[in-house]
């Protein structure tokens, strides 16, 4: 049955996405766990393909709208999504009971994780003026794209965060003259693989939860469709810094759980 309370959190992180860009995974992993009292396994899983599912519509769009550079995202994808698989088998066999046995890690690494999103999200506009002032070519140097990929996917299949905010902020470090709606849309692009990939991975171990998935997209949807109408009246300077606030006291709270 549906869960109204996680269909209200589905809306309310919906809409934050929806405002910032930012803040799926890093938002709804920790509110499962520390609110809903999920397994953080149960947890990452099921948001990862919510993730997928919620970005889909996203990059859909950026795509009709030409503003996704499809080499980045082929350079993005070799590294990410073999290193999300190698990252799911491993930890299946390296922990004795499989990711339900490995709760402590997942959520250590998902503190860690949201913690590196907020210095990415205080920090962006910093690195990408310092980028631009060095002029880095990446464009001659497709490897460091692909080592991005590999961390990326290493984050995302143990804690669902790093998709998003970290990906894009890495993008705009790596290419800082390309246009910011390309590095958005390239990003979004990206993420769809490789929380799909991930996603289905924890299926296969079991920690998927279809009724949770069903309770946050019923709220979600329209909370990213309401808060995309809502972005250009909230200003930045508010918005950043104080959800980069909100995920270190989040952040630090799980490193500690």
């Amino acid at each position: 049955m549906v869960d109204l309370a996680q269909t209200l959190s589905g809306f309310v992180v919906g809409a934050i996405v929806g405002i910032t860009g930012v803040g799926g995974g890093s938002l709804m992993t920790p509110l499962l766990v520390l609110l809903f009292g999920i397994h953080p396994a149960t947890a990452v899983g099921t948001d990862l393909l919510y993730a997928a599912i919620t970005k889909s519509g996203g990059t859909y769009v950026h795509a009709r709208k030409g503003t996704v550079d499809w080499h980045i995202v082929r350079l993005l994808a070799t590294g990410s999504l073999p290193a999300a698989a190698l990252t799911l088998i491993l930890v299946h066999t390296l922990a004795p009971g499989g990711l339900g046995s490995a709760a402590k890690m997942i959520t250590f690494a998902l503190g860690i994780a949201l913690l590196l999103t907020a210095v990415s999200l205080l920090l962006r506009n910093r690195l990408q003026s310092w980028a631009n002032r060095n002029d880095p070519d990446s464009t001659h140097h497709p490897w460091k794209t692909v080592a991005v990929g590999v961390v990326l996917g290493i984050m995302v299949s143990i804690s669902s965060v790093g998709a998003g905010a970290l990906g894009a902020t890495a993008l705009f470090f790596l290419y800082p003259r390309l246009p910011a709606i390309r590095i958005v849309g390239s990003d979004l692009a990206h993420a769809v693989p490789l929380t799909l990939l991930a996603g289905l991975g924890h299926w296969w171990l079991g920690s998927v939860n279809w009724t949770l998935l069903g309770s946050l997209l019923l709220g979600s949807l329209p909370g990213i469709y309401i808060g995309s109408h809502l972005a250009t009246r909230v200003p930045e300077r508010v918005l950043r810094p104080t959800l980069a606030g909100m995920l270190i006291l989040v952040g630090g709270k799980l490193i500690a759980f």
